[in-house]
């Protein structure tokens, strides 16, 4: 009984924290920019070929400096580590590889395509890519986990039997 309870709470805690976080990601994706730049014009700015910025990145890395090379590759991939490793642990349906995948480019896409229409950043097929590797490095943190996770309650239950 008490395995089923604490089982509950860690599934509603990660709920917590999966809204929180999508609550933080729309913030920071459309608010944080918007409020930089009241009163100036926003413009379409869009890139549908792939590893064009990536490539950019990395090529002028030494005029961008390393700041800005880390934060666009990296901070995309990273930001969405997260949505890769909760949504598995919302329920035994959203446990499989190819959902986690294909929900994290959706909410890429959508996040690009309401970027574009909101003129609030730009539409870029490389932020798709690197988020959608981004949520399946979270998924495969939480395949380690709870590959982890079972390895020791198999330990537990073996010394309770002895």
């Amino acid at each position: 009984m008490f395995i089923n309870n604490h089982k509950k709470q860690i599934r509603l805690l990660c709920r917590v924290l999966f809204a929180l976080y999508i609550a933080g990601l729309v913030y920071f994706l459309f608010f944080a920019d918007m409020l930089d730049r009241v009163g100036i014009e926003r413009s379409y700015h869009y890139n549908v070929i792939p590893f064009r910025e990536i490539r950019r990145f990395i090529v002028y890395a030494d005029l961008l400096g390393p700041m800005a090379v880390i934060s666009n590759l990296f901070g995309n991939i990273v930001i969405f580590m997260p949505f890769g490793f909760l949504v598995p642990i919302l329920g035994r349906k959203k446990r499989k590889f190819w959902f986690t995948a294909l929900a994290s480019f959706e909410l890429s896409l959508s996040v690009e395509c309401i970027q574009l229409v909101t003129k609030t950043g730009c539409f870029d097929v490389d932020d798709i890519l690197l988020n959608t590797i981004g949520g399946v490095l979270g998924y495969i943190v939480f395949v380690v986990c709870n590959l982890l996770r079972r390895r020791n309650e198999r330990k537990k239950r073996k010394r309770t039997k002895a």
